[in-house]
């Protein structure tokens, strides 16, 4: 889902790399369309290594977003243009435990933005996250049906049943 979008320090909005070159990628903005060359110098973080911190440890940027879709059940985040304090409050109720000293209120619209722009490319799809950790569920199963049969090996004198 967020598999090669990044966010490029210095630009607005998010890209997805279209080609490389040396020493630079060409890239194409997911709102303009148009495409520029970045350098491999330039600080370039793609969506799917970035992380919110939290009083407890650090939540991927795609649990984050699928709240916020939850929280506005699928549409575009209503107003980015809120109060600082709305901005809060908003987060407060997505990231009840979001960490308040190191993530700043620019983070929060940056990511709320983020959050319209992949909603309006349609680029926001949960079912496939929910595919893999319903194929997790499936192996840890099977593993665990595994375990139980090894465990269950007839004792010493015991026949087995055919």
């Amino acid at each position: 889902m967020l598999k090669g979008i990044m966010s490029i320090s210095g630009q607005p909005g998010l890209y997805k790399m279209v080609a490389e070159a040396k020493n630079r990628i060409i890239v194409e903005s997911l709102t303009s369309g148009k495409r520029l060359p970045v350098s491999t110098t330039a600080k370039i973080s793609t969506l799917e290594e970035i992380a919110i911190f939290t009083r407890t440890g650090d939540i991927p940027l795609k649990e984050v977003l699928k709240r916020i879709s939850e929280q506005e059940k699928g549409n575009l985040y209503s107003d980015p243009k809120v109060s600082n304090q709305g901005i809060k409050s908003y987060f407060e109720i997505v990231l009840p435990d979001y960490d308040p000293e190191r993530v700043y209120i620019s983070d929060i619209r940056k990511v709320l933005t983020w959050y319209n722009i992949l909603q309006e490319k349609k680029m926001l799809d949960f079912s496939e996250e929910e595919a893999d950790q319903d194929e997790v569920i499936q192996e840890e199963a099977i593993q665990e049906e595994a375990n139980e049969e090894e465990n269950s090996t007839p004792a010493e004198g015991e026949a087995l049943s055919e």
